[in-house]
């Protein structure tokens, strides 16, 4: 997640823009005389129409996520193997504990998202150090026991050495994606429906002009959203073949940079599945981006900004009409928006409108969560791990106010 810059959704649309401004004129008005942060009532969302099917119906249950993010993901490839356990609190400086766990759970997140990158953890032939391993495990219980559902993927390991999604290091990233996952599958095989696997963490050319920007035109772009679909496959292979639960558990895979952009486009495609209505499409939204993720950018988002809104309700628009419409499954696995001085008004607003738009959908999102708190960076954090104490109380009331397919209004 760190250093990312993810696609601007671009929008004209002015559906219910009346309906809007006179929903939330009075609760613009009271910001801007300087009352309480005040989470906004959005009545005017309602319920989309979705599919009866088992999909649909575990949507549903994950509600509102969290990710567990820069803790598990955390690498540094200077360090030796002697320090290689001390990378869970290189970023975040923070040891993840039970106590944590269940005051995420608590507040009302019923999805945690942990990412988790394997290469600074593996030998020459990609076997995992057994006590990483362990220690992965030891949190996902934790989230597991307290009746959380989790997802558990490869994060940063997109490099030459591991998976790297091009031709010329197709047969590495392959040995890399299929040998982790034959272990994790192993080690993960009895636990029950509530664990999900995903298969990679924005694949990406990495380091390349088109790392954010996939252009159609390009033949390195085009054999990159190719091999990310054989990668896919290749993972969907290895989890069924695993034996136990594994047989029919939910799967997430994502598109080239897990854009939603690309995953609507036709250069990517599902895999094929021994199972029935598995396959979960993941994709990652910072939208509107000047706001939620620009350095420099939008301090402020307003519900009464239809530019912003409509960039919103774009991307939601086109999941829905693709996927959700046709009984397939969509989670965002990654969205928020990063503290920018005295703005914990816009963030909330933000939050409350992201959350009721995508439940509206039926379609789970996952808050991004690096514990960054101050300075100038990426500051996504909402909860306070050393402390298990909720920071911003309030973003997290709109993520759980609005977050779920049951918490949105029904139509009258």
């Amino acid at each position: 997640m760190t250093g990312k810059r993810m696609l601007r959704w671009i929008s004209i649309a002015l559906i219910g823009a009346l309906a809007l401004l006179a929903c939330v004129s009075a609760f613009m008005e009271s910001d801007k005389n300087g009352g309480n942060i005040v989470i906004p009532e959005i009545s005017y969302i309602t319920k989309y129409e979705i599919p009866e099917n088992d999909a649909m119906d575990f949507l549903k249950k994950m509600g509102i996520g969290w990710n567990l993010g820069n803790t598990f993901d955390a690498n540094n490839d200077s360090w030796g193997k002697n320090r290689e356990m001390d990378l869970e609190t290189a970023w975040v400086g923070v040891k993840t504990t039970e106590e944590l766990i269940k005051t995420v759970h608590a507040a009302g997140f019923d999805t945690i998202r942990i990412p988790v990158s394997w290469h600074n953890h593996v030998d020459m032939l990609f076997n995992i150090t057994p006590e990483w391993l362990d220690r992965v495990q030891e949190v996902v219980d934790y989230a597991i026991n307290d009746g959380m559902y989790v997802i558990l993927n490869t994060h940063h390991d997109v490099y030459s050495k591991y998976y790297y999604p091009t031709s010329e290091h197709y047969d590495t990233a392959h040995r890399y994606i299929t040998t982790i996952w034959k272990q994790l599958t192993e080690r993960f095989k009895d636990y029950d429906e509530r664990l999900i696997f995903e298969s990679m963490n924005e694949p990406r050319m990495k380091d390349t002009s088109y790392e954010w920007s996939f252009n159609a035109s390009s033949p390195e772009c085009l054999d990159s959203a190719d091999c990310i679909n054989k990668l896919n496959q290749a993972f969907v292979d290895v989890v069924r073949a695993s034996g136990g639960n594994n047989a029919d558990r939910y799967l997430m895979v994502p598109a080239y940079c897990a854009s939603p952009e690309n995953a609507l486009s036709d250069y990517f495609t599902l895999p094929t599945d021994s199972a029935d209505n598995k396959i979960i499409v993941s994709v990652h939204a910072y939208t509107p981006y000047p706001f939620a993720l620009q350095d420099g950018g939008d301090k402020t988002f307003e519900l009464t900004n239809i530019g912003q809104t409509a960039e919103i309700n774009r991307f939601m628009n086109s999941l829905y009409k693709k996927f959700i419409v046709n009984g397939i499954p969509v989670v965002i696995g990654e969205f928020g928006a990063r503290a920018k001085g005295d703005n914990l008004q816009s963030r909330v607003n933000f939050a409350a409108y992201y959350c009721v738009n995508a439940s509206a959908r039926n379609i789970p999102c996952v808050w991004w969560d690096n514990h960054a708190f101050k300075g100038n960076g990426e500051l996504f954090g909402v909860i306070d791990r050393a402390k298990c104490e909720i920071v911003y109380p309030e973003i997290v009331e709109a993520l759980v106010k609005y977050g779920g397919y049951d918490a949105v209004p029904e139509k009258k």
